[in-house]
């Protein structure tokens, strides 16, 4: 049995490590909506107006679908929900 290590679950199931990178990415956006939508107590069909999404969209999202969700997406979401969104590139260790 092979008792490899990795630093997080994308890294685990993904084949290469920039999909495993664009996982991650997703995933933070996908949890940070999620969270936001949870916290102002929006409804779907107001989280979709707002997002100028449809509600069956916002329930993907809701139900952690990453697969339907691009980066470009979510990052037009986030800033419908008034979200600022920063991004780090960190040079390898």
């Amino acid at each position: 049995m092979n008792s490899q290590r990795f630093a997080n679950v994308w890294d685990a199931i993904e084949d290469t490590s920039e999909e495993a990178e664009n996982m991650k990415l997703r995933s933070a956006l996908m949890t940070t909506l999620e969270q936001h939508i949870t916290r102002v107590k929006m409804s779907q069909a107001e989280a979709a107006k707002l997002f100028g999404v449809t509600q069956p969209r916002v329930s993907d999202l809701m139900r952690g679908k990453i697969n339907v969700f691009g980066l470009d997406a979510l990052v037009n979401v986030a800033t419908a929900a008034g979200l600022h969104i920063e991004m780090r590139v960190l040079e390898p260790i």
